[in-house]
């Protein structure tokens, strides 16, 4: 079920939201340290996480699911969010570089043709990045936060969606190690949660994450045809003897 956009908004607009958008979003940045000139989208709500793609990549753009509601992003200029259901995304074929699922795959009521779809629109060499709530993490325990709703996922759940979905997973990575408590003190303290995290209890991290290659086939070449073998029926050779063949006279 998806969370509502408005829910979403609140949230990032809280200080407990603002830290684990800057904790998401440094992981994020350090993925994908360079987007020059390529084209971004956002499937879900990844519009805290986008900004610091719009100064670099030729074209940032969001999709939030017609479940979940749309709203205007950036604050300031042009809108560049969209309203689509989730398994009709409304791209070419291959005509995004990067793609960035939050709040998505979670939340999705069909992840199968979702996924189909974001396959379909990345390009050949484009790659995927899938945050989903860690079902080991405290993060996904806790439903006042949208990483506690709708299905958590661990790493290796993750990544067999992503191959049954024509993704092959590239790297593993891990974020959120705060606790996820309103606290002050915790919250002034994340950095510091983040480093221990990574080092000694990476497994229960808030959120995996993890990037994903589009699976290319090669075409199968055709098979040479076998020709059929033709069979002349034989006359029937006649055995009177008594009948002969007349000579020709010339």
């Amino acid at each position: 079920m998806w969370t509502d956009a408005v829910d979403l908004r609140d949230f990032y607009a809280t200080s407990q939201g603002r830290v684990a958008c800057r904790m998401i979003g440094n992981r994020v940045r350090s993925v994908w340290p360079n987007v020059k000139g390529l084209t971004v989208a956002g499937l879900g709500y990844p519009t805290p996480f986008l900004n610091p793609f719009r100064a670099e990549a030729a074209r940032v753009c969001a999709v939030m699911p017609a479940a979940q509601g749309v709203l205007h992003w950036p604050a300031e200029g042009g809108n560049l969010t969209v309203l689509a259901e989730e398994g009709e995304l409304p791209f070419p074929d291959l005509s995004i570089d990067r793609v960035l699922m939050v709040h998505s795959m979670e939340c999705a009521e069909q992840v199968r043709p979702m996924m189909r779809e974001v396959w379909r629109v990345l390009s050949g060499s484009g790659r995927l990045l899938v945050v989903v709530p860690n079902r080991r993490g405290l993060w996904a325990r806790f439903e006042r936060s949208p990483f506690g709703q709708g299905q958590p996922y661990s790493a290796s759940q993750i990544s067999r969606a992503l191959r049954d979905a024509l993704f092959t997973p590239v790297a593993t990575h891990t974020a959120l190690f705060v606790l996820p408590l309103r606290s002050r003190m915790v919250l002034s303290s994340a950095r510091a949660w983040e480093t221990a995290g990574e080092r000694w209890f990476p497994a229960f991290a808030g959120v995996v994450m993890i990037e994903a290659s589009k699976q290319m086939y090669a075409a199968q070449p055709l098979t040479q045809t076998r020709r059929a073998r033709a069979y002349v029926p034989l006359t029937r050779r006649n055995t009177n003897p008594t009948t002969r063949t007349p000579p020709t006279t010339s």
